[in-house]
């Protein structure tokens, strides 16, 4: 039986968790080592039951945590090969970590298939994930994206649980405090998809057989988690589609959720 859980979600940090009975993968470390730990133990996942971090991209939200992690837990690094440029530029690699460049194949860590693809973001070799499980279990995680490709409609489509970036009100960003030029970033095609961005491709995702749905990586000065979900139960009701009969929506929290079995 798959495994998957956000331990962290948000503007702040990024953590999520997806595995086996005996295995487990993490998506990023945007928290502190300690703090990543601790939530792991807290939803009875050992140390060293994690085979590996897969990290998106380098933005300090997805890796204030990975050095020590990698440090701790002496376990493989896997990014696409700009990413990895980046982590060593950064100082973030530590010396004699195991490091995996995706490729175009799928790589097997531990009975756990872990395919990366190319995200829209703004920074080289952002990169999104599908996981293939036991019992032909499929789980994407796709935050950081200011568009939804032709590629990542094509690797997350068919996937049991979706993770999908819900970052951001559009009125409620262009009305906050940020500054214009980091609201233009936000709302650019390398920036984060808003609640009706990330709304429109639910409709398709279900029509393709996913059932369940996590909206994640929320603002949290630009959005409420209510303002996410009533976006995504909105594009659900267009094709008359139940909650909780056809679907199960959830909203990733800021420090995380109870574990998924699937």
């Amino acid at each position: 039986m798959a495994r998957f859980c956000t331990l962290f979600s948000g503007s702040t940090g990024n953590c999520t968790y997806v595995g086996t009975a005996k295995k487990g993968i993490l998506i990023d470390a945007g928290a502190s080592g300690s703090s990543i730990l601790s939530a792991l133990a807290e939803r009875g996942i050992t140390e060293e039951s994690i085979a590996a971090i897969c990290v998106t991209h380098e933005h300090i939200d997805h890796i204030k945590g990975l050095s020590p992690l990698l440090k701790k837990l002496r376990i493989p690094l896997i990014a696409s090969p700009d990413t990895l440029k980046a982590l060593e530029e950064k100082g973030k690699i530590p010396k004699d970590t195991t490091v995996i460049e995706t490729t175009q194949d799928v790589l097997d860590v531990c009975d756990i298939g872990i395919k990366r693809f190319a995200i829209s973001h703004d920074c080289t070799g952002a990169s999104g994930y599908t996981f293939f499980l036991p019992q032909d279990t499929k789980i994407a995680v796709c935050t950081d994206t200011g568009i939804i490709t032709d590629e990542i409609r094509q690797n997350i489509n068919g996937s049991d649980l979706c993770l999908l970036e819900s970052n951001h009100d559009l009125k409620m960003l262009k009305n906050g405090p940020y500054p214009p030029e980091l609201k233009l970033r936000i709302m650019s095609d390398f920036g984060h998809l808003s609640n009706n961005a990330c709304a429109a491709e639910l409709p398709e995702l279900l029509k393709c057989g996913t059932k369940r749905f996590v909206l994640g990586h929320l603002s949290q000065h630009n959005n409420t988690p209510n303002m996410a979900k009533a976006s995504a139960k909105n594009a659900f009701t267009a094709i008359e589609a139940k909650e909780n009969e056809d679907y199960i929506l959830t909203v990733a929290s800021v420090n995380g959720d109870k574990m998924m079995m699937l």
